[in-house]
């Protein structure tokens, strides 16, 4: 079992929001590192990610980290350079630190900008990326729908810009819209348009326990303010051989 190493940092994806959907490794270098940084904008006083894993706090030191959330390059690329500072301080102690963050730290999370500040501060290998449960696998669990079968093309983009929404509708069979809640009533309007409506499943605040809102019905979602981590799935179609050729290929090779 993985053990959090003296000076190395890790990058740990936590999940959705449920404490029973993170990794077994995640867990142990939780339980195991001296530091715990656990992000939150600078607009709330609750860090989600913390509440994750509260469960499997021992006598570590908490950092509950204030972050921007904005589209402000330079103000961002600032602020992660001072916490990178602060780490690589903390690890020349020969103290082990690990950052959590929601979903997966490679996946539209803060921490990408955090690993690009620390590799020009830390020995090669010290560096460590932990995978966690994505929104969009936990959103499409709950659906109990495919996200992609045989020559599907699986699509993920965030719902900011709807025109490239509407012409992603033309690139794959999957299309999964990441932070569409300030958007949901102009996306129903395209769905409706485009006759993709009753093929969507939205899930708002996915895992994370009285929280949770799941629906089909994107403009009720849109009037009851469903918040930031609102996550879509649309279905657009399917090209695999299943919907076109299965009858002649019954069992299909693997």
């Amino acid at each position: 079992m993985a053990k959090a190493v003296a000076g190395h940092f890790y990058a740990v994806g936590v999940g959705p929001g449920a404490p029973d959907l993170l990794t077994l490794r995640a867990v142990n270098l939780i339980q195991s590192a001296d530091i715990i940084i656990t992000p939150r904008s600078a607009q709330t006083e609750v860090s989600m990610a913390r509440q994750i894993i509260e469960p499997y706090l021992q006598n570590q030191e908490i950092i509950e980290q204030a972050y921007p959330m904005e589209r402000n390059l330079d103000k961002t690329l600032r602020a992660w350079g001072q916490v990178a500072e602060m780490i690589a301080e903390r690890s020349q102690r020969g103290q082990s630190i690990v950052q959590t963050t929601l979903g997966d730290p490679l996946l539209y999370s803060t921490s990408c900008y955090l690993l690009d500040q620390l590799r020009p501060r830390f020995p090669e290998g010290w560096i460590h990326v932990v995978p966690g449960i994505s929104a969009m696998q936990t959103v499409a669990a709950l659906s109990g729908d495919s996200l992609a079968l045989q020559e599907d093309r699986l699509m993920l983009m965030t719902a900011h810009d709807l025109n490239e929404v509407e012409k992603a509708f033309t690139c794959c069979e999957t299309l999964v819209l990441y932070k569409c809640g300030k958007k949901l009533g102009e996306l129903a309007a395209l769905l409706e348009r485009q006759g993709l409506a009753n093929q969507t499943f939205l899930a708002c605040y996915a895992e994370q326990e009285g929280k949770q809102f799941i629906t089909q019905d994107l403009r009720a979602a849109a009037d009851g303010k469903p918040g930031y981590l609102a996550t879509a799935i649309i279905h657009v179609g399917r090209r695999g051989w299943k919907t076109t050729n299965l009858d002649k290929n019954p069992e299909p090779k693997l």
